[in-house]
């Protein structure tokens, strides 16, 4: 008892203890008030407490706290660092009045938020502010220029609005100025032509317009410059050539116009220069070849013309020149070669001519080199690789002739080869025992013989593999191409290769095999079961035999075997009816015998998968006799009684529909039922029965513009009605057939359509896992995410490349993918903005056949892969980004990106990768000029096959 009587009587007193070390530490009394208002997740700030014993008087407590420095003998805090511990909330900043003797506040890389409190500003002694990776908001206070000592200020990454604060310009003694990466709106202020101090100045990835003030050329003390990912008005200002201390200059990204000012080459310290992504124009100024320090040229993804200056081979110290994406013609000067710093060459998509250097890659460590889509012609650089550095090598879409050099032959340092569509020839000369890091190599469309390497199976790092369209190459498959363990891709059509397919042993990371149009024989070996993650397999146009591999049915990723004209008999195995995955199996022209199995994935095939087998039967082929009963097997009378009644019904049913027409109220209220082959078979009283109550009553769909009906069948159907006018049926009708027989795993299936003269509903599977509009702002598995980008990119990639002709989608937007029961995603809407433009007569006198390549067509496609740009972007930041301008181009790479990660759960170094490799997707896609964005084929390539990072300003993957 007496104990606690003890205790009752000390607590008060140790209270009132703590009040009074309070009232004499007013620092230790601020900063634990500041605690207490902000988040700390994480406990970051576990040791800020009082204690009570081993603290002299006039020491302060909070000098042993963490991020808290002071002065020598710990009586006034001096500088206050709470970087990167996690902390969030808002700040009421009214802590701040009594740190009068603070030079340094660094509050960066933590999760601060609302309005940059002002009380800051009266802080006259900071010497140094960092509020970077922050989400401060709001206008940035003008009170900035109370800090009249001030020499850093970093605000980079943050989400401040309203236009720059001009009150800025008044610190004299401010060396670094960083407002990167926020929101910042209107022109960059005139007055900031006037610092006297500043050193570095960046601006980029804000929402800045009008003209870049000429006034900056003033900043004569200004060593690096940022200004660019914004969007400005008008020309590079001439007077940025007056900045005689300017070292590094960045502009890139900016919607600057006109030529490159030859004053610029007054910039006699400069090293780097980004101005890429503009549309500046003309030619490059030769004075440029004056900035001797120059180590660092990016001019890409401009519409630059004329050609590389001569007097470019002055520039000693130039490390990386990039002039791809641009207008520029004429040939490459060979003192590019002699330039002995030179490793990166960027040159492609423009008009080059003659030949590449010849001495390219002798005077030099050359590591990315990439001339692709030219002009070129002559041979490939003998020394390209003597320097043993070249990682990179894209000459593709070129005139290149001759053999592959033998430097090359023995770069152990190379990682990625593409000489494709060139006229190449002699025997493939690479060693792959000696290219211990090669992952992609792609020779297809050229001229080269003597076969596929047989040391290719020491290529242990292998991905991909492209060899097609060397039609005389020859020899045989080497034995171990399978067993290679990152080999995810092996084409090798149209190349006349001999032989028997090799065992597919281990064959555990391939996924795409394409040998079609060869000369091999045998069988397939049943090993073809180990392919395990197998998505497309082609062997097609070859002389392969025995029976179809029931194996290929147990590859559960399986979605396309093409077995055709070869010589395969048997039967085909009826476990492929149980194929989740299966979307064709086209065994045409064989001696495929029995019945087509009845499994779901059949019923989408078409008939020519089929044709071809004179002892083949069941749908879409002919019926098989013994499923029909009235034939019964052996009853060939009851089959001449079925002729001559068909015939009957032939002449009576036309007797009757007239006389029935006299009946009716006229043509416009007969409704006909067009059902697609291989799927349920509806009538018109089928749909219409119940089709005016489902009107009449709102219902869920995936997609806004589909109405849901359950028909008389029991089946339950999407419906999208449109209306027509008599002259536009039968077109209408044509394109609508299309559209029907267009059948791919991610695209909702056309069942059918509903028509009389004047309108039609158009009747489609019903998925009712709602559309990805809905889905996109919720949280969800990055893993999930990238299925469903690459689920999109294979419908767009199969409506763009394997429909003749190509079908645009048109309207590709969230609400118009939806998804299955196991959440696979499925483009809707597809080809219907062009069915309304038939019924409105918009191309009365021309098949839509016809205008297969028009300008219109392409315009069509390449807006397709635009909005597919923009999906990714959504998709990528749940939804928060919708203006590729201002999400991606108008920001720095490294805070889009930290944004994005802040997105999603990343579970994984892959995640990080991939969100990487999706983003970069995005940047090709969304490129402005339509001819610069890859097509389909190439996005989706680039989704599934490298998984490589791609630098966005040097990339040739697009």
């Amino acid at each position: 008892m007496e104990i606690f009587k003890c205790l009752r009587f000390n607590i008060p007193t140790i209270f009132m203890f703590f009040l009074a070390v309070l009232a004499t530490d007013p620092y230790s009394e601020a900063l634990l008030n500041l605690k207490s208002e902000i988040l700390d997740n994480d406990n970051s700030l576990h040791d800020w407490v009082v204690l009570s014993e081993g603290n002299l008087p006039r020491k302060s407590h909070a000098c042993s706290w963490s991020g808290i420095k002071c002065n020598e003998d710990s009586t006034i805090v001096t500088a206050i660092d709470l970087s990167a511990k996690k902390l969030g909330g808002v700040m009421s900043g009214k802590q701040f009045s009594v740190f009068t003797k603070l030079a340094s506040l660094n509050l960066s890389y933590n999760f601060f938020s609302g309005q940059l409190p002002v009380s800051i500003f009266n802080l006259t002694g900071l010497v140094s502010l960092d509020i970077s990776r922050n989400n401060f908001s709001g206008h940035f206070p003008g009170e900035i220029s109370n800090l009249q000592n001030l020499v850093v200020l970093d605000a980079f990454s943050n989400s401040f609005s309203w236009p720059l604060p001009a009150e800025l310009s008044q610190l004299e003694h401010l060396k670094v100025l960083n407002l990167a990466g926020s929101y910042f709106k209107g022109p960059i202020p005139s007055e900031f032509g006037s610092f006297r101090s500043l050193e570095f100045l960046n601006l980029a990835g804000n929402f800045l317009s009008g003209n870049i003030p000429s006034e900056l050329g003033n900043l004569k003390t200004v060593i690096h410059m940022e200004i660019g990912y914004n969007s400005y008005h008008g020309s590079i200002p001439s007077q940025l050539g007056n900045m005689s201390r300017l070292q590094y200059l960045d502009i890139a990204g900016a919607n600057l116009s006109g030529p490159l000012p030859t004053q610029l080459s007054n910039l006699t310290n400069l090293r780097s220069l980004f101005l890429f992504t503009n549309q500046l124009t003309e030619s490059i100024p030769s004075e440029f070849s004056r900035i001797k320090p120059l180590m660092d040229l990016d001019l890409s993804d401009n519409l630059i013309s004329g050609s590389i200056p001569e007097s470019f081979s002055e520039l000693k110290n130039l490390r990386l020149l990039s002039l791809m994406y641009n207008d520029m013609n004429g040939t490459v000067p060979e003192g590019i070669a002699q330039l002995p710093s030179l490793e990166t060459l960027l040159i492609w998509n423009n008009r080059f001519s003659g030949l590449l250097p010849q001495s390219l890659g002798r005077n030099s460590k050359l590591k990315w080199v990439d001339a692709s889509t030219n002009n070129l012609i002559g041979s490939i650089p003998p020394d390209i690789c003597v320097r043993g550095a070249l990682h990179k090598l894209i000459l593709f879409s070129n005139r290149f002739t001759g053999g592959l050099p033998s430097s090359l032959s023995n770069c152990s340092s190379l990682v990625r080869l593409r000489l494709e569509d060139n006229s190449l020839s002699g025997k493939i000369s690479l060693k792959f025992r000696h290219l211990p890091d090669i992952s992609y190599v792609d020779l297809s469309r050229n001229k080269f013989v003597g076969g596929i390497p047989s040391d290719i199976s020491r290529a242990n790092k292998l991905e991909y593999f492209n060899v097609s369209y060397n039609m005389q190459l020859g020899g045989v498959i080497p034995t171990q191409i399978w067993s290679l363990p990152l080999l995810q891709n092996f084409s090798a059509s149209f190349c006349s290769i001999l032989g028997f397919l090799p065992p597919f042993e281990p064959c555990k990371t391939i996924f795409v095999i394409e040998l079609d149009r060869n000369k091999l024989s045998g069988s397939v070996p049943n090993s073809v079961s180990n392919c395990h993650a197998l998505e497309y397999i082609n062997l097609s146009n070859n002389n392969l035999s025995g029976h179809v591999p029931k194996e290929l049915a147990s590859i559960t990723a399986l979605g396309i075997i093409d077995l055709s004209s070869n010589n395969f008999n048997g039967s085909i195995p009826a476990k492929f009816a149980r194929s989740s995955s299966l979307q064709l199996l086209n065994v045409s022209f064989n001696h495929i015998s029995g019945s087509i199995p009845r499994g779901k994935s059949f019923k989408t095939m078409d008939r020519s998968a089929f044709v071809g087998n004179s002892e083949l039967c069941g749908i879409p082929l002919r019926p098989c006799l013994d499923s029909v009963g009235i034939l019964g097997s052996k009853g060939t009378w009851k089959l001449s009684l079925i002729v001559l009644l068909c015939a009957g019904l032939l002449i009576l049913l036309p007797a009757l529909a007239f006389g029935l027409l006299h009946f009716t109220q006229g043509i416009g209220s007969q409704w006909k039922m067009v059902s697609f082959v291989g799927l349920p078979q509806f009538t018109a009283n089928d749909v219409l029965t119940n089709l005016s109550a489902t009107e009449s009553r709102e219902v869920l769909t995936p997609s806004p513009s589909l109405s849901k009906a359950v028909l008389s069948t029991g089946n339950t159907v999407l419906v999208k009605k449109i209306e027509w006018e008599a002259r536009s049926i039968k077109i209408v009708s044509e394109f609508i057939m299309r559209l029907g027989n267009a059948r791919h795993r991610n695209i909702i299936r056309l069942l059918g359509f509903c028509h009389n003269q004047q309108e039609a509903y158009l009747l489609y599977d019903y998925l009712a896992n709602g559309n990805l509009a809905e889905r996109v702002g919720i949280r969800w598995d990055w893993a999930e995410k990238f299925r469903v980008v690459v689920g999109i990119a294979r419908g767009l990639r199969f409506l763009h490349h394997e429909c003749y002709p190509a079908i645009p989608h048109g309207d590709l937007k969230l609400s118009n993918v939806i998804f299955d029961e196991n959440m696979e995603p499925h483009l809707t809407e597809f080809g219907f903005k062009h069915i309304l433009k038939l019924t409105k007569g918009l191309f009365p006198t021309i098949s839509y056949q016809e205008t297969e390549y028009n300008e219109g067509m392409r315009e069509e496609l390449n807006m397709d892969v635009y909005n597919f740009g923009e999906m990714i972007l959504q998709i990528l930041s749940s939804g928060r980004m919708t203006s590729v301008a201002a999400s991606i181009y108008s920001k720095p790479r490294e805070v889009l990106l930290r944004e994005i990660y802040n997105e999603n759960d990343m579970s994984s170094a892959n995640s990080v990768q991939e969100i990487e490799l999706v983003l970069e997707v995005a940047l090709l896609c969304t490129r402005s000029r339509p001819s610069d964005r890859p097509s389909m084929e190439e996005a989706l390539k680039l989704l599934q096959g490298s998984k490589k990072l791609v630098d966005s300003r040097t990339s040739t993957e697009g």
